[in-house]
């Protein structure tokens, strides 16, 4: 018994220590895409892939095996706590998968990605494809080796899902974004035959950016964005960023000629980040103090960001606040008006500027781009002329160059191929749990137009938020809703939305 909880006392204190060495990098990252000066950025890089280099050694250390197997013996195993019995079932996946990747691969394959986004950004700063190219080539033959050597069932491409959203393959997504496709380009084909369009022109006005930050910055606080415990700021491409539930940053880009995109790329974000504040303290320092799986994270970062941020209660409690915030740019518009406004479905090139029943296409999109380049049957120099195809295939328009084409999103750079498919997992799993939320809070969206968010991210807190990675994806969805997922509950959603919003019936 005294050995057993030796080990468990060692095991603790090796995997804080792994955890430090990753929130030290989480600051560096961040630092790197929101402030560091250019001549700076290729030496923080090394030091990105050093410190990442460190953690993934010491997930592969004889210690860890060593600690792994002990702990996994079945008589001592039955007895640690849920905690540690997660800890070492996350550990042990790590360990299983990095064990066969050579330390030096690693790190190559790691400054590689951070030397990419570099490139990556200012490829899309000059729309220069062929700036980026060699860099996509040579992720794309890292990550092919990784998939060999840690080998796959099915699809070559389900080895990469798996690392964001485990459970979930090919043969899952493939009938359920046909599914989801059919339907929303039937009701696209309805709203764009019969639908009776409202005034945008509101959301096109000159919003100077000092204002629209401190209205943004006031909109996150009343959802439930702890400033406490985060931060504002801007960056190329918005993200977020936790480093523990203390320290939640999150990012956005704002337009002065476009009230709605920054506003909901903070919204967006800051559902990711709300989900990070609400973990549960004690799983700080276990490395199970992050989200279950990504399309986990995007049903909180969707679910803020159109299921409450684009929803007539929203609208009807904001709209004193952002007709005060903005009087001249606002004068006439009613609650209506900007509620039907940020709901008018126009396809769109830009991905971050989809409306919400488009979006899932251009997710669609990339995901089948994405199992093209990764079997080969898609090489690098075709992928803006195969881009272009899809884009009229899927929506009936074509980029004018490669930044509002294949260089737009910063994903490839950084090797998060498998990720796309996550952000429509995760508006089906939004949709899922807003089903589950009012089954048990039939009134919840009565609280929003009081402006009393604090019931949707307590219900949200217990389902999703508290449990970090102790729970599978699986596990969350089915617990919280008492079924696996179910792509209807979102096109019953958007059926029923759109149908109001664009007067269908």
């Amino acid at each position: 018994m005294e050995n057993h909880k030796n080990t468990e006392q060692a095991f603790r204190a090796y995997v804080k220590k792994m955890a430090d060495y990753k929130e030290a990098n989480a600051v560096l990252s961040w630092d790197l895409m929101t402030g560091a000066p250019p001549k700076g950025k290729e030496q923080r890089a090394e030091v990105i892939g050093m410190l990442a280099t460190e953690f993934f050694k010491m997930s592969i250390a004889p210690e860890m095996y060593e600690m792994l197997a002990r702990l996994g013996e079945e008589d001592t195993y039955t007895r640690l706590d849920p905690v540690m019995k997660a800890m070492v079932r996350e550990m042990r996946k790590e360990y299983e998968k990095n064990k066969s990747i050579p330390a030096a691969l690693f790190q190559e394959y790691t400054v590689l990605t951070s030397k990419a986004q570099i490139a990556w950004e200012e490829a899309k700063r000059t729309s220069d494809f062929a700036a980026f190219r060699p860099y996509l080539e040579k992720i794309i033959n890292y990550l092919n080796q990784f998939i060999d050597i840690w080998g796959y069932e099915g699809h070559r491409y389900n080895t990469l899902l798996d690392k964001y959203e485990p459970g979930i393959t090919v043969e899952i997504i493939d009938p359920l974004f046909a599914d989801l496709r059919k339907k929303s380009v039937s009701l696209l084909e309805r709203i764009q035959e019969r639908g009776k369009t409202s005034d945008t022109t509101y959301l096109k006005k000159r919003y100077p950016a000092s204002e629209q930050r401190k209205f943004n910055e006031f909109i996150l606080q009343k959802i439930g964005y702890d400033f406490l415990a985060g931060r504002l700021d801007e960056s190329t491409h918005p993200f977020s960023i936790g480093l523990n539930p203390g320290d939640v940053r999150v990012t956005t880009k704002i337009y002065e000629q476009d009230l709605q995109m920054a506003l909901f790329s903070s919204i967006h974000e800051a559902g990711h980040a709300i989900y990070e504040q609400n973990i549960a303290p004690e799983l700080v320092g276990t490395l199970l103090s992050e989200g279950a799986s990504m399309g986990i994270h995007e049903s909180q970062s969707r679910f803020w960001e159109n299921i409450i941020g684009r929803s007539e209660a929203f609208w009807s409690y904001f709209y004193p606040n952002v007709a005060a915030a903005f009087p001249e740019q606002l004068a006439g518009a009613s609650v209506q008006t900007l509620y039907r406004a940020v709901n008018q479905v126009q396809p769109s090139l830009i991905r971050i500027e989809a409306d919400e029943l488009t979006y899932n296409l251009h997710i669609m999109l990339r995901y089948e781009l994405e199992k093209s380049l990764i079997t080969g049957d898609l090489h690098v120099a075709d992928l803006p002329g195969a881009w272009a195809d899809k884009m009229d295939d899927y929506l009936g328009i074509t980029p004018f160059d490669d930044a509002s084409g294949a260089l737009q999103d910063v994903h490839w750079s950084g090797g998060d191929f498998g990720y796309f498919p996550t952000y429509s997992l995760g508006n089906i799993y939004a949709a899922q749990l807003e089903a589950a939320l009012t089954r048990d809070i039939p009134d919840y969206k009565e609280a929003v137009r009081r402006g009393e968010f604090d019931i949707i991210t307590h219900w949200m807190t217990q389902h999703v938020h508290r449990y970090g990675k102790m729970l599978e994806p699986a596990e969350i969805i089915r617990s919280a809703t008492g079924e696996g997922i179910n792509a209807d509950y979102l096109t019953t959603y958007l059926e029923n939305k759109y149908t109001d919003v664009y007067e269908l019936v």
